[in-house]
């Protein structure tokens, strides 16, 4: 082999390996190319998603004011409860009272 040979047989051997380098290059970009139309849809995707948990937050900042309301609720329904209780008990026994002391003045009669 002389050397107009070698450099041709060189020359040759480097094209066909840009030519596959090139091509690898091609295939690779085309199978993880993302097209306008699916950047759209994962933009879509994530607004959507940037709502939900808008919604999401102010559900759980609903529920939390609604909780923090009935149970304030709560409490004072309990506490008028414990006072009509109290209340209750006092008209009892001054009711006893009144039915002893009616008693004793229709045993005195």
């Amino acid at each position: 082999m002389n050397r107009t040979e070698f450099i041709i047989a060189t020359a040759i051997i480097l094209f066909v390996a840009f030519c596959m380098g090139w091509f690898s290059y091609w295939l690779i970009h085309r199978f993880t190319r993302v097209s306008k139309s699916d950047m759209g849809e994962l933009e879509k995707m994530a607004q959507d998603l940037h709502d939900a948990e808008e919604t999401r937050d102010q559900a759980i900042t609903y529920l939390q004011q609604r909780e923090d309301d009935l149970t304030t609720q709560l409490n004072q329904s309990e506490a008028e409860l414990s006072a009509t209780m109290e209340g209750l008990r006092e008209a009892r026994h001054e009711a006893e009272e009144l039915r002893a002391y009616i008693e004793r003045i229709h045993q005195r009669s």
